[in-house]
């Protein structure tokens, strides 16, 4: 019989998105050039939200994190469910560009394994 093959260290990805309301976000607009594809991103559930019963806030990682927006409302719920039962999520930021004034940020959401 073979032996089974060693289990991944990648973590499982979630969900591809774009960050939801980066426009809105006071200095990101100067804070942009930290931003580097591959970083880490943090995940806060927002269950007080008035706009969104499932609202995920994207935040950099870091002792002084930005916040950079949203995970984007119809995509978002399963993320909430996991964080509302303490699963440790994380994101990365996958792409960068700006289009205009607005910058458009996109992520994966992992589940570390």
């Amino acid at each position: 019989m073979a032996a089974a093959p060693a289990p991944s260290a990648s973590p499982l990805v979630l969900l591809e998105c774009l960050i939801a309301g980066t426009s809105h976000r006071e200095g990101l607009k100067a804070y942009e050039p930290q931003l580097q594809l591959g970083q880490a991103l943090t995940l806060e559930r927002e269950a007080d939200s008035s706009y969104d019963d499932w609202a995920v806030r994207v935040y950099t990682a870091g002792p002084e994190p930005m916040w950079l927006g949203y995970l984007p409302e119809g995509r978002n719920e399963t993320v909430a469910r996991l964080l509302d039962a303490d699963f440790a999520l994380a994101g990365r930021l996958t792409h960068k560009a700006w289009e205009d004034e607005w910058l458009y940020l996109e992520m994966e959401v992992v589940l570390p394994i």
